[in-house]
């Protein structure tokens, strides 16, 4: 008999109106700077494309896009650092660019602090490329930080 415990398999969902409380949650714990719970409530309220991904029974993140004009705006891809380094932000952007194909979006864009190297990472494996420069988009401890520019083509 095997001593190990059996993880359900980490899965997708919409997210929903009674999630963001958790939503919110997480982004506390991952963000210095984060969005307010009313940010994704407009979010959910306009119709962005917003997905959660959940593991060992509990919501492990979160990824939300805009789609318009044949373009896809990648906003927000967050991980609760309890649930990082386990492939959670790579299924949460797999996702997106599959919803924003689903929405004839051809290319992808979203930008990001040149400090969240892992995120540079993520984006870089999937094909992602700077395409620019943003001087002083985040807030930061110290003032604010760039935000490096990136984007996809996805169409197929």
């Amino acid at each position: 008999m095997s001593s190990a415990v059996d993880l359900p398999v980490p899965f997708l969902r919409p997210m929903r109106e009674h999630d963001l409380a958790r939503v919110s949650t997480i982004e506390q714990r991952a963000y210095g700077f984060p969005w307010s719970i009313g940010v994704f409530a407009d979010c959910l309220r306009v119709g962005y494309c917003c997905w959660t991904v959940w593991a060992e029974n509990e919501m492990a993140g979160y990824g939300i896009m805009t789609v318009a004009a044949e373009e896809c705006h990648i906003l927000n891809i967050c991980v609760d650092p309890a649930h990082r380094r386990r492939g959670n932000a790579e299924k949460l952007l797999n996702q997106l660019l599959e919803s924003a194909l689903n929405h004839n979006a051809k290319t992808a864009y979203l930008e990001v602090r040149p400090s969240n190297l892992g995120a540079i990472d993520l984006y870089t494996k999937h094909g992602f490329s700077q395409i620019g420069r943003r001087p002083a988009y985040y807030p930061a401890i110290n003032g604010r930080e760039d935000a490096l520019v990136f984007s996809k083509e996805i169409s197929v």
